[in-house]
């Protein structure tokens, strides 16, 4: 496994964390329950934490034709 493909740990962990945390703590994100609002964050973030990993991955950057894209 390649070092940037650990990234994709960090959702994972975060969506773990927050039913510990909001057992304790009762405020809002955005309007929503503390819950709901960490599972949407935690989405939109998975969603960009993906494609860092894409656009870090080379196997990515491969041109049918043969040669490296630019």
């Amino acid at each position: 496994m390649k070092p940037f493909q650990w990234l994709a740990v960090v959702p994972f962990i975060g969506l773990l964390i927050g039913p510990m945390v909001h057992n304790r703590l009762h405020p809002f994100i955005l309007g929503m329950p503390f819950p709901l609002g960490w599972i949407t964050v935690w989405i939109v973030l998975t969603a960009f934490i993906m494609a860092i990993i894409y656009k870090l991955d080379p196997a990515n950057h491969v041109v049918p034709g043969g040669g490296d894209a630019p």
